[in-house]
């Protein structure tokens, strides 16, 4: 927000709005209407946000006072149109979170268990081959409740621990 405001400090208004975590997440949301009267530019701003199916965000609508006054309401659909304007051809990415975990098998149960990872959509990062085999992976956060049970069963009982 600082930047625009340096990049273009003879503008009127800076006004900003921002969603913080997950799609519709209203655990941490802020906005600003920066001088335009209460209401009218960062409410309508973060209303477009939480309804856009979009996280971790950050929009800051720049406005120069031309002379015509657009009233409350048309202050409200020009900020709030111009987040949808800019949602419309903004680049999303699924942002997907990973635990790291490590566990140690015996021989006999290293092939179950990838056999099983690879179908998981887990990541081996590193194996330590001794008297047993020690490894590190990465997996989705959201999946280690599929994975952990199922490399239990894999491994069966002749894993020493799994560690999530």
């Amino acid at each position: 927000m600082r930047e625009v405001q340096a990049h273009d400090p003879d503008a009127t208004h800076h006004c900003w709005a921002y969603v913080a975590g997950p799609p519709g997440s209203t655990s941490h949301i802020g906005l600003s209407d920066d001088g335009e009267p209460h209401g009218t530019a960062g409410r309508p701003m973060l209303n477009v946000l939480l309804h856009a199916d979009v996280g971790d965000i950050v929009a800051v609508v720049t406005r120069w006072y031309g002379g015509v006054k657009l009233g409350t309401g048309g202050l409200s659909r020009a900020y709030a149109g111009a987040v949808q304007t800019a949602l419309a051809t903004l680049p999303r990415e699924l942002r997907v979170d990973r635990v790291r975990a490590a566990f140690v098998v015996e021989y006999a149960a290293i092939t179950p268990v990838r056999q099983l990872l690879d179908t998981l959509d887990v990541e081996i990062l590193h194996e330590a081959w001794a008297d047993v085999v020690k490894a590190s992976l990465i997996a989705r956060a959201d999946a280690r409740c599929r994975w952990y049970p199922s490399c239990l069963t894999a491994a069966r009982d002749e894993s020493r621990s799994l560690t999530p």
